[in-house]
């Protein structure tokens, strides 16, 4: 057989089959005087034998280990592998249809709500249409929840999630954020009271002590620019704040 008739028994391409010869998954067969291959029988069954290999999921280097080794055991130990990971797939797809049947319930969906379950816990003590601080708030904590790492959202959820469920809580911090909102200019006189009140919703131990050094680095300094600056002057007043109270 040419390389053309041997492809189409086997049902690839033939510039898979010279792939696979490239990969030494399929042996050169003889040439023929003027430089043609000729197949035979068995590199169809060969042939045939990658395909359902590939068909099921093994990488071609997987593929190339089982015919290369003792398949019989070998081609276990990887299918076994192969159902273990099939497995995972499914346990996430349904984790992610259990999420999007959670957002598709909303009747208000905002494109911020698409974040972990752990974190949606959170959103909804903060409504969709929120305005000003409580808005940004919102958008902060989603892309935090997509950019942070599992161990420092497991310490946000951690340090909010009991804050979050108690109304009083929740209500005193819309009333300082409202309280922010009203502050446009550095120089008003209500930044230090506001600042206090800002650093009252928070206990001892739960902000980082060494502000300063946080809102000085790159992630800081974005953080103050989208505030407005009579917010970053109750912000950076906070911190200043909080630096004096640890150090009591």
């Amino acid at each position: 057989m040419r390389i053309g008739e041997l492809a189409a028994l086997a049902g690839v391409t033939t510039r898979a089959v010279r792939h696979y010869h490239q990969l030494g998954l399929l042996p050169e067969p003889r040439r023929r005087a003027n430089g043609y291959r000729v197949y035979g029988l068995r590199d169809a069954v060969e042939l045939a034998r990658i395909r359902r290999l590939t068909e099921l999921g093994l990488s071609l280097e997987e593929v190339r280990d089982v015919l290369a080794d003792d398949y019989g055991r070998e081609l276990r130990e990887v299918l076994g592998e192969l159902d273990a990971d099939l497995a995972r797939q499914e346990a996430d797809l349904a984790r992610r249809r259990e999420r999007l049947a959670a957002l598709m319930a909303q009747q208000d969906l905002h494109p911020d709500d698409p974040v972990s379950p752990e974190m949606a816990a959170l959103f909804t003590r903060i409504p969709a249409q929120a305005q000003g601080l409580l808005a940004k708030e919102r958008q902060w904590l989603a892309m935090l929840d997509t950019a942070a790492s599992p161990q420092v959202k497991d310490e946000i959820v951690t340090m909010l999630g009991p804050m979050a469920d108690d109304p009083a809580f929740v209500q005193r911090v819309a009333d300082v954020y409202a309280a922010m909102d009203e502050v446009s200019d550095p120089g008003d006189p209500r930044v230090p009271q506001v600042a206090r009140e800002l650093l009252a919703l928070f206990p001892a131990g739960v902000l980082p002590g060494d502000g300063q050094e946080m809102l000085d680095s790159p992630f800081g300094a974005a953080f103050l620019a989208d505030l407005t600056p009579g917010q970053a002057a109750i912000v950076r007043h906070a911190f200043q704040l909080l630096g004096e109270r640890d150090t009591r």
